[in-house]
């Protein structure tokens, strides 16, 4: 016995669930509509979904109608046994004997409901099975070529629909857990700027009276030694507590037009003894034609002496820093490059430069580029590393010369590289 194809219910069939793929984020939705659709289009009396669990691998019951509903209860099944039963990746599997069927245990109460025939529709999305739907037909035909190709084509939309769709829930549900995660560390972040704080206090008292002890103790003094440890101990502490209050207020920039080689030259001064120290040998080449530029004159001038501090610690002694300034007449922006000679940065440690916290440095509070880059970027600028282990660290610093944020949405160049 031949049934007759009806192609248009087949076509507003196929065009809900084409639909569905576009316009739904839901699982359940999907999963709803596609067995009541597959139990609409075959005529059935009834048609159940089993989905795959990505935790366990099992297929489970997810959805029903008709007379499939009472079958809700059943357990899972593994994938090896779905597999097997569709006989090495047939598109639809058709049971005319219901009681040779596999996954059937009552085929008795399926036959007294008038089910004749079960055709199985599996569901697969870039050769993964994600899901099978069954249908309980009631009259046993045969099916046309065309009818088993629109049931074909039907799974494989509800299978891209399907996937679309837990793809979405995933990362709504990574979202969640990044926003949550973010409104911890906010609050991390003020419970920590509040204690340093208070701390803060009784640190100045401990080094203003170690500072008087210290002055009042004789050279040869037992006491001397210990009291220079907590002299610089202590100030070494407030050092950490004012990066760590700098990084947590945020402060805006107080712009004003300033000359970007001027704060270069006050930074330089400010380390010239640290450089001495250190037999690191300074070359500036500072263009001539830099044009006044709006922004925080003594913001910049944090960042220029973290930078430059770090690249004399990467050096230690005896080496060479370069630090340049030029124009960018085109793009309307002022460069700055800082460049030296020391250790270089690893790969690994390079992609997380910038993070609060970080520190390559047994001792360093991992706050100075965190907070030269936050500075950097009030200022609609950019600030890149280039550097290859062994070979030397290039810092460069980008700054619209108006102030406008044209400098952020240009992404030049590569953030790692070779100096």
């Amino acid at each position: 016995m031949t049934h007759s194809i009806d192609y248009r219910g087949f076509y507003i069939v196929f065009r809900d669930i084409s639909r569905l793929v576009h316009s739904t984020s839901s699982v359940d939705e999907v999963i709803r509509l596609a067995v009541s659709k597959t139990a609409e289009l075959l005529y059935a009396k009834g048609a159940l979904m089993r989905v795959r669990n990505p935790d366990t691998g099992e297929f489970e019951m997810a959805a029903a109608c008709g007379i499939a509903e009472r079958f809700l209860n059943k357990p899972p099944v593994s994938c090896r046994q779905i597999l097997e039963d569709l006989q090495g990746g047939e598109k639809v599997r058709i049971f005319r004997d219901i009681w040779a069927a596999p996954r059937t245990d009552m085929p008795q109460q399926v036959w007294d409901e008038g089910v004749r025939m079960l055709l199985d529709v599996p569901l697969y999305h870039d050769d993964e099975l994600l899901g099978l739907i069954r249908a309980y037909i009631s009259d046993a035909h045969e099916f046309d070529p065309a009818e088993l190709d629109f049931v074909v084509s039907l799974g494989e939309q509800c299978a891209c629909a399907l996937n679309k769709a837990r793809l979405i829930e995933t990362q709504r549900s990574q979202y969640n857990r990044l926003i949550l995660q973010t409104e911890k560390l906010s609050a991390l972040g003020r419970m920590a700027a509040g204690i340093a704080h208070e701390i803060n206090n009784p640190l100045a008292g401990i080094l203003l009276y170690s500072s008087n002890m210290l002055k009042k103790a004789l050279p040869d003094s037992p006491f001397r030694q210990g009291l220079e440890i907590i002299v610089r101990e202590t100030t070494r502490c407030k050092g950490i507590i004012q990066e760590l209050l700098e990084f947590s207020r945020h402060k805006p920039p107080k712009k004003c037009p300033s000359k970007i080689n001027e704060i270069i030259e006050k930074a330089l001064s400010i380390l010239d003894n640290e450089f001495m120290l250190r037999h690191i040998k300074v070359e500036k080449r500072l263009a001539g034609d830099m044009e006044n530029i709006l922004l925080d004159g003594n913001q910049m001038e944090q960042v220029f002496i973290n930078l430059l501090l770090n690249a004399a610690q990467a050096i230690d002694k005896n080496g060479h820093i370069t630090i340049e300034s030029r124009m960018d007449t085109c793009h309307r922006m002022e460069i700055v490059e800082i460049t030296d000679d020391g250790c270089g940065i690893a790969p690994m440690d390079a992609t997380r430069l910038f993070e609060p916290f970080y520190s390559n440095k047994s001792t360093g509070t991992g706050l100075g580029l965190a907070v030269s880059y936050g500075i950097v970027r009030n200022h609609n600028g950019q600030i890149k590393v280039a550097s290859k282990l062994g070979g030397g660290t290039r810092f460069t610093i980008e700054l619209p010369v108006d102030g406008g944020s044209g400098i952020v949405a240009r992404e030049r160049g590569t953030l790692h590289g070779s100096p």
